[in-house]
């Protein structure tokens, strides 16, 4: 069992499938000659067992074995559910 799982916090972007959902992380970084903020957007597909995120839900995500092509991560944790979405 790996003992050091990449974690990753995000804001789901797509809960359309069963059991899944899109979520993306943003990476905030400096340009190191221009010093200029760049933002890098990645889109990661993550388990939902028990679909309890809806878009616009900030949640945490940890890695896991391959559970279909796409899928390597699993939501652990919902940060944040905003007031404005309707369940």
């Amino acid at each position: 069992m790996k003992k050091n799982k990449k974690i990753r916090e995000g804001v789901v972007v797509s809960d359309k499938m069963d059991k899944t959902v899109k979520v993306q992380i943003t990476n905030v970084m400096s340009h190191p000659l221009f010093g200029k903020i760049i933002r890098e957007h990645s889109t990661l597909t993550a388990h939902d067992e028990k679909n309890e995120c809806k878009t616009g839900y900030k949640v945490r995500l940890i890695e896991n074995k391959p559970i279909s092509k796409f899928k390597k991560w699993r939501v652990t944790h919902i940060l944040e559910r905003p007031e404005s979405v309707e369940e």
